[in-house]
């Protein structure tokens, strides 16, 4: 069995327990209580449903990811919910066999389960009634974006290949600046509350997102970038995704999960197509090698693996296995644009760049596969990238409120400026054209800066605010 399929019936059967468990509570207790639409209903929809109907979907003419706009839903003159009635209910007909013909939805996926298709059931029968609480609710949409009072945390920047666009993390939402700051061209808004990553395709034609929200639902969009229409939502664990990336052929996008998993998805259907759980911890970033054909991934738990992407397989431990090499997690890591050379940062603080393959085989306290390490910043690193050349390398760090933006040169690691900001930097990235660097963090404002002098050029507030009062 193949690790994707193996995930996604590991995926059922929880949820099926999980559901098993709230109505044995229930029974025991000798009435059973309504079916939650909240607890209950709501995860289904989210895990197999909400990939294909969400408002930011262009295709989407029934949306499910909102009680409101669901128990409203008619597709061809039927109600897609009829409370009291589930046997006259477009959403229930659609996830139930008709005679030999399995269930038209989810399509082109697994059909849901009995439990599942059972909890529907009762809840349609029971009124369809909706419990989410107050503090839960999310009316937001690409016709009702976030409106916000303060400025976000930013966690996630990038720029387009063509030297367009700089796209930056929001709330529920990323914002598509000119690459100059000098307007905002775009709000792409999703289902997704946190946004943690974001990644251009090598065209710059695509936008990857890695989001999702804690202990509830992971999701990766994926947005045509001229048309600024979400093409893929894939949903993935039920925690938030960490690390998105592009392999260089743009066929796969890889991500990293609480869940300590590693994956990635088909770029144009949103399939998953690797999976790997050989990490013992959060998988905080991603990337490809240069032909994409491995994966490597980082983590909390201290390592940096190789994976083979056909195989699914884990291949080696990039980094030293020896107790005590490594000084506490890896937080992020980029490829060298011209070679299989990786760049690391972590919670040591200190930037390394490591040989991808092997050379020879391992010895006990080796660290065979380091190449060079560059001058320690303060605090963790929470971001590194090279420039378009490889030429240079940018950090961006955080300790005790205070952040910093550092660039080096690659080859003999002599630091050439850096620039220090009230508030931690967690994401930072080079413009195409290797002139100008963004950073960005806790305080909610993105710095451009110059890369040749380390000047800050602009201060950009990437969302509206709302007047107060």
């Amino acid at each position: 069995m193949k690790a994707g399929k193996a995930f996604s019936l590991c995926t059922v059967f929880l949820s099926a327990l999980c559901c098993r468990s709230t109505f044995a509570v229930e029974e025991a207790a000798g009435k059973p209580k309504p079916v939650s639409y909240y607890g209950a209903v709501r995860p289904i929809l989210v895990k197999s449903c909400q990939g294909c109907h969400q408002p930011a979907k262009a295709s989407a003419k029934i949306v499910l990811s909102d009680y409101g706009q669901l128990i409203k839903a008619v597709h061809d003159d039927e109600k897609v919910v009829i409370p009291g009635k589930p046997e006259e209910s477009l959403l229930y007909k659609e996830i139930v066999p008709h005679g030999e013909k399995p269930p038209s939805m989810p399509k082109e996926a697994a059909p849901l389960s009995g439990t599942e298709v059972g909890v529907i059931k009762r809840w349609i029968l029971e009124g369809a009634k909706d419990d989410t609480p107050e503090t839960a609710k999310d009316n937001v949409s690409p016709e009702n974006p976030p409106q916000y009072q303060g400025l976000p945390v930013i966690t996630g920047l990038d720029f387009s290949s063509d030297g367009k666009y700089l796209a930056v993390s929001g709330y529920h939402e990323v914002l598509l600046h000119k690459a100059d700051g000098s307007g905002l061209e775009a709000r792409l808004v999703g289902v997704a509350q946190r946004i943690q990553a974001l990644s251009f395709s090598p065209d710059g034609k695509r936008l990857a997102v890695a989001a999702g929200l804690p202990a509830r639902r992971g999701e990766v969009q994926i947005w045509d970038v001229e048309s600024r229409k979400l093409k893929i939502s894939a949903p993935s664990t039920f925690d938030t995704l960490y690390g998105v990336k592009w392999s260089h052929d743009a066929k796969l996008v890889s991500f990293g999960a609480a869940d300590n998993t590693l994956r990635a998805i088909d770029s144009k259907t949103g399939k998953q197509v690797f999976f790997n759980g050989a990490h013992n911890d959060w998988v905080l970033d991603t990337v490809f090698s240069k032909d994409s054909s491995h994966l490597i991934s980082v983590s909390r738990d201290r390592s940096m693996k190789l994976m083979k992407v056909d195989a699914q397989q884990f291949i080696d431990n990039i980094t030293s296995i020896t107790p005590g090499a490594l000084k506490g997690g890896l937080i992020s890591i980029d490829r060298h644009p011209g070679k299989d050379e990786l760049l690391i940062g972590g919670a040591d603080g200190t930037p390394k760049i490591y040989r991808m393959f092997r050379q020879k085989a391992r010895k006990i306290g080796d660290d065979f596969n380091l190449i060079r390490n560059f001058a320690k910043v303060p605090g963790r690193i929470f971001s590194t990238e090279y420039s378009a050349d490889g030429g240079r390398i940018v950090v961006g760090s955080s300790k005790d409120g205070e952040g910093l933006v550092r660039v080096y040169q690659e080859g003999d690691a002599k630091m050439l400026w850096e620039v220090k900001t009230a508030g931690g930097i967690y994401t930072c990235a080079f413009n195409h054209d290797g002139k100008t660097v963004a950073a960005a963090g806790f305080q909610g404002k993105v710095l451009l800066i110059d890369a040749a002098s380390g000047k800050i050029i602009k201060e950009l507030i990437p969302v509206p605010l709302k007047a107060a009062g």
